[in-house]
């Protein structure tokens, strides 16, 4: 996919600091009806409910090893057909990713049973009405918030933090708070509006951002997550500039992902943090300048001699508190530290303000991100088609659905960056 590196494009780093005004008038009102027409020319009638396999968690908590307590069961399900507003899209690759982890361990509770998975490319298959900006066929990757348009922050041209689709995810619903899923005629909850670990899911059309038809599938699935968060962390939320010195805090498939961001933003020094020595040798291969292990004795003290004081923008990306520590402590005075890592909801920070105030010091979120997915993800495509954001690197394994509890002791395990289940 990657050919040779071309020269710099004069549009590089001027995109990743556009911003876009409220979305309202480009979203897909809230479903409330239902109907769809699909490759088989329906009538404008609901069609018989499709039968897909999918996998299914019915507990939570579960303790690894996954390979021996396997958490989720591949279930057959009764898949409806989309309502107004959503779109059935037949799945051809869903990738692995913590936030799929941290549900099955409970460190983010959701209602089970749930179909889980939500980072996804796939294929439209029919189109429920009030759908007039897609077709039959087209190639799509899946993002996992469905912005409603209309929200504060909708309008704000921020649909990453949509009201009606956070609280639709954490209700195991579809952004018009339908469940499509059943197993035996009872609901099964959709994981943050995708579900993709299932031969079909049915989204909201706001989940949904059409690509090319030349990216292959297992490549496209990652512009839904680790690439859209990773990436998006740093150019959007960071808003890094060329001759900045980085750090990346976690090197899983978002944090690499962040790494590859800020090298194609011109970062002058990146360095790379995991305490995992292959990750932190593919992070030198992918163009870190440096690869710390912060378990070391003289961790931050390293880091700080290699940047003159500490780095301009620390970005952490491991979910952990103790991650998110190191990543201040190495900030420079006056520098930016991002956290898009998403701890457990009971995992608390301990902070001196006064570095806040007489450091001049900034904190920030970063969810998804900060993202505006119809926007974000054709750039970052366009990046890794110029061999400027080489995503595929990122992809670690494959495997089908049936394997996918010994692929989340692999995740778990930090032997690997990104798996990707195809169907």
């Amino acid at each position: 996919m990657r050919g040779p590196t071309p020269a710099r494009p004069s549009w590089q780093f001027a995109p990743f600091a556009e911003t876009r005004p409220g979305l309202a008038s480009r979203q897909t009102p809230v479903p409330v009806a239902s109907s769809c027409r699909g490759a088989g020319g329906h009538d404008g009638r609901r069609p018989a409910l499709t039968t897909i396999r999918a996998a299914v968690l019915n507990r939570s908590p579960v303790a690894a090893p996954y390979a021996e307590t396997r958490p989720l069961a591949i279930e057959t399900l009764e898949l409806e057909a989309p309502g107004r507003g959503e779109v059935l899209v037949r799945v051809k690759a869903a990738g692995l990713c913590h936030s799929d982890l941290s549900v099955v361990n409970g460190a983010r509770p959701r209602p089970v049973p749930m179909a889980l998975g939500h980072e996804a490319a796939g294929v439209v298959e029919a189109l429920g009405d009030g759908v007039d900006d897609l077709a039959v066929g087209d190639h799509v990757v899946m993002v996992f918030v469905p912005s409603c348009g209309h929200c504060v922050p909708c309008a704000e041209g921020r649909p990453a933090l949509c009201e009606p689709g956070a609280a639709a995810n954490g209700a195991g619903t579809l952004l018009g708070g339908a469940i499509r899923l059943k197993h035996r005629g009872q609901p099964v909850h959709h994981h943050i509006g995708v579900s993709a670990f299932a031969e079909a899911a049915v989204v909201s059309r706001n989940s949904l951002v059409k690509i090319d038809r030349d990216l292959p599938f297992a490549h496209a699935a990652l512009f839904g997550c680790a690439v859209l968060t990773g990436v998006g962390a740093v150019v959007n939320t960071a808003a890094i500039r060329a001759g900045q010195s980085v750090a990346v805090i976690g090197l899983g498939g978002v944090g690499l992902a962040a790494l590859l961001g800020a090298k194609a933003s011109g970062a002058a020094r990146l360095v790379a943090v995991d305490p995992i020595p292959e990750k932190r040798a593919l992070a030198l291969e992918l163009g870190a300048s440096d690869a710390i292990d912060p378990r070391e004795d003289g961790a931050e003290a390293k880091v700080k001699a290699l940047t003159g004081g500490g780095v301009d923008a620390a970005v952490e990306l491991a979910g952990s508190v103790p991650a998110l520590d190191f990543a201040y402590r190495i900030t420079r005075r006056g520098g930016l530290t991002v956290t898009g890592g998403l701890a457990a909801p009971t995992e608390r920070l301990a902070l001196a303000p006064v570095t806040l105030v007489a450091e001049e010091r900034t904190l920030k979120g970063s969810y998804i991100g900060s993202c505006i997915p119809s926007r974000d993800i054709p750039r970052y495509v366009a990046l890794f088609k110029a061999g400027l954001l080489p995503v595929d690197r990122l992809l670690t394994s494959t495997g089908g659905l049936d394997d996918i509890n010994a692929a989340l002791d692999a995740l778990a395990e930090g032997r690997t960056v990104r798996h990707v289940i195809e169907m």
